[in-house]
C-alpha cells in the first residue's frame, strides 16, 4: 500500500521501485508544514515560499540525487497562490506527480502546465466555497445562536467546524498523494462551485434570521421591505449592469450627501 512503512528510518529515501513510499513520517511533516503556507507570503511569489517549505520533506525523500532534488525544489519556488484550505491537496497531488517524474512516468513540461491551471481554478472555487459560503455560514449561524442565548450550542458548533476543516485538509492531502492528478477529476464531479452558490442562498436566509433577532421593536412588513429593497436593488444593478460595487457605492453616497442641497434648490424654485 502507498501508506505502509519502510524498513529502517521512516524518512529514509526509498528506491525508485519501492512501492512503500511515502512513509507516515514524511507525510506528517508535509501536512503540518501546509499550515504555514502563508508565513513567507511575498508580493512576487505570493505563497511560493510556504509551498516549497511544505514540499521539501517529500522531495528530499523522493530524490536521492542532489542535482535532481535542486531541480525539483526549483519547480515550487515559482509563483503560487491559491486558497490556503486547498494547499494540503495541492502538496499531495504534487508529491504524487513528483514520484512519477522520478520514475520517468510523467513529463516535467506537462507538470508545469497542469500546475498553473489547477492552482488558479482551485483559488476561484475556494474563494466562493470557503470564503463566500462556509465561513460566512459559520459566522452567521454562530451569531444567531449567541443572540438566541444558545451559548453552549455555539461553542459546540465552532468545535465541530474546526474538526471538520482539519479532517477535510487531511483527507484531501491523502487522496492527492494516492491519486495525484486523477483526483482532480473526482473533485470536478463534486461540483463545488455550484455548492458555493447554494450556500450563499442559505446565508441569505440566516441574514434574515439575524435581522429578526436584532430588529428593535415590532416587525412591520413595509419597513422590512424597504431594508430588503435597499440591499437587493444595488445587488441587482451590480449583477445585471456589471457596475463596480465601489463605483455604485460612491454614487449612492454622493446622492445621499447631495440630497439636502437638491431638496433646497427644488423648494426655492417651486
Amino acid at each position: 500500500m502507498i501508506l505502509s512503512r519502510v524498513p529502517g528510518r521512516a524518512d529514509a529515501p526509498p528506491k525508485k521501485s519501492d512501492p512503500a513510499f511515502p512513509t507516515y513520517r514524511v507525510l506528517l511533516k508535509c501536512l503540518l508544514r501546509t499550515y504555514f503556507v502563508g508565513a513567507g507570503f511575498n508580493t512576487r511569489g505570493m505563497q511560493n515560499v510556504g509551498l516549497a517549505y511544505s514540499m521539501e520533506p517529500g522531495l528530499r525523500a523522493i530524490y536521492r540525487d542532489e542535482e535532481r532534488l535542486r531541480a525539483a525544489c526549483a519547480r515550487y519556488v515559482a509563483h503560487y497562490n491559491t486558497h490556503p484550505f486547498w494547499t494540503p491537496l495541492m502538496v499531495g497531488v504534487f508529491l504524487g506527480v513528483e514520484k512519477k517524474i522520478s520514475q520517468g512516468l510523467f513529463p516535467i513540461p506537462l507538470m508545469d502546465k497542469v500546475r498553473g491551471t489547477t492552482i488558479y481554478t482551485l483559488s476561484a472555487i475556494g474563494d466562493s466555497l470557503f470564503n463566500g459560503g462556509l465561513l460566512v455560514l459559520w459566522s452567521l449561524s454562530t451569531i444567531c445562536l449567541l443572540l438566541a442565548g444558545f451559548n453552549a450550542a455555539a461553542a459546540a458548533w465552532c468545535v465541530f467546524y474546526f474538526i471538520a476543516l482539519q479532517a477535510f485538509k487531511t483527507a484531501t492531502f491523502l487522496y492527492g498523494i494516492k491519486e495525484d492528478l486523477s483526483f482532480l477529476s473526482r473533485l470536478k464531479r463534486w461540483n463545488l462551485i455550484n455548492w458555493g452558490q447554494r450556500l450563499k442562498i442559505v446565508n441569505s436566509g440566516l441574514l434574515v434570521l439575524l435581522w429578526t433577532l436584532v430588529w428593535p421593536g415590532p416587525i412591520i412588513w413595509y419597513l422590512w421591505a424597504a431594508v430588503i429593497g435597499s440591499m437587493a436593488g444595488p445587488a441587482w444593478i451590480v449583477m445585471r449592469l456589471h457596475i463596480s460595487r465601489e463605483v455604485l457605492g460612491a454614487l449612492l453616497l454622493a446622492a445621499y450627501l447631495s440630497y439636502p442641497l437638491v431638496l433646497g434648490l427644488w423648494e426655492s424654485v417651486f
